[in-house]
C-alpha cells in the first residue's frame, strides 16, 4: 500500500515532515486493514487452527525450550491456539492481539481448554504494553508477514524479554526465487498481508536487533486452497484470479507460487514453507 499524500496542510512543513506524516498515515491505514480482515476472519481462522497443526505447535515448544516456571508472551495471539498450547507447559502465558474479536475467540478457546494460567491483552505488536525484561519467552506465529516494519516488532519482543530469554518467530518464509510471486498472490488473498520474508532476511533482522540464534527449524504447513479462500475475505474478483494462477501452476507442474501446489482429486493442495527461529537475548557482558 503506497502512502497517500495529505490533502490539507494545517501548518508550514519543515523538510521531512511530509515523510513522517505519510508513514503515520500508512501505519494507521494498515492497522485498519488488519482490524477489518481479522475481525471478519476471527471465526474461520479459529475454526481452521484450533484443533490442527499440533506438530507445528510442538515444534514451536521444542524450539522455545520453555520450562514449567517460565512466563511467556504470545504476540499477535489471534484465537489463542499458541497461547493455550504453551500454557499447558509453563507457569503463565499472556496473549496480546490488536483485534478484539480475536481475543474473544481466545477467551472461548481458553475456557474450552479449562486453563486458568492465561490472560489476554489488547495492544499493538510494535508498542508492547509491558515493562522491559518481563518474560522468559516471547513467541509469535503467522504474524511477521503482516507487519509494515517487522524489525520494530522484533526489537519490542527483545525489549520485554529477560536477559537470556528466548524470542521465537514462526512464520511463512518463501524461497528467494518464489518470494515475489508468493507475496503477489497472498496480497490478493489477504489485503492485510505486507511481505513474507525469506529465512535469510529473518535471520538478518535478528542480527540487526543484537540477538543470538542458537536454534532454527523448518517445516511446511499443508492447506487446501478452497478451504483457505473460504476463510479469507479477498476483494471482489480476486479469488477467481488466485484460482486461475493455481490452475496454471498445477497444469505446468511448476512451483513459481512458492507453495508446492498440486491437484489431487479435483482439489488444489498447497504447503506453506515455514521457518522457526529461536533467538536468545544476550545477558549483560556477553
Amino acid at each position: 500500500m503506497k502512502p497517500r499524500p495529505s490533502r490539507i496542510v494545517l501548518a508550514p512543513m519543515r523538510p521531512g515532515d511530509l515523510s513522517m506524516d505519510a508513514q503515520s498515515h500508512k501505519a494507521q491505514m494498515h492497522d485498519a486493514e488488519i482490524l477489518d480482515q481479522f475481525t471478519r476472519q476471527a471465526e474461520p481462522f479459529a475454526r481452521r487452527h484450533a484443533h490442527s497443526n499440533d506438530e507445528l505447535l510442538q515444534q514451536m515448544v521444542d524450539c522455545a525450550a520453555v520450562g514449567p516456571d517460565d512466563r511467556v508472551l504470545d504476540v499477535a495471539c489471534g484465537p489463542g491456539v499458541v497461547s493455550c498450547f504453551f500454557a499447558k507447559r509453563v507457569r503463565h502465558v499472556t496473549g496480546l492481539d490488536l483485534v478484539p474479536a480475536m481475543l474473544e475467540k481466545a477467551r472461548t478457546f481458553q475456557a474450552e481448554q479449562n486453563l486458568a494460567n492465561v490472560t489476554w491483552k489488547l495492544g499493538s505488536c510494535t508498542d508492547l504494553p509491558f515493562a522491559g525484561e518481563t518474560f522468559d519467552c516471547v513467541v509469535t506465529r503467522f504474524s511477521f508477514h503482516h507487519f509494515l516494519d517487522p524489525g520494530i516488532a522484533l526489537r519490542e519482543m527483545k525489549r520485554v524479554a529477560k536477559p537470556g530469554g528466548t524470542i521465537l518467530v514462526c512464520d511463512v518464509a518463501p524461497d528467494e526465487e518464489t518470494q515475489e510471486s508468493f507475496n503477489r498472490w497472498e496480497l490478493l488473498r489477504d489485503p492485510s498481508h505486507t511481505r513474507a520474508l525469506t529465512g535469510q532476511e529473518l535471520e538478518e533482522l535478528g542480527r540487526a536487533a543484537g540477538l543470538e540464534l542458537p536454534r532454527r527449524s523448518h517445516c511446511s504447513l499443508a492447506s487446501d486452497l478452497e478451504n483457505l479462500l473460504a476463510g479469507s475475505f479477498p476483494k471482489p474478483g480476486y479469488a477467481e484470479k488466485i484460482r486461475a494462477l493455481f490452475d496454471e501452476e498445477t497444469q505446468a507442474g511448476t512451483n513459481r507460487l512458492g507453495v508446492a501446489a498440486r491437484r489431487t482429486e479435483g482439489r488444489i493442495l498447497i504447503a506453506y514453507p515455514m521457518v522457526l527461529l529461536a533467538w536468545r537475548k544476550p545477558k549483560p557482558g556477553n
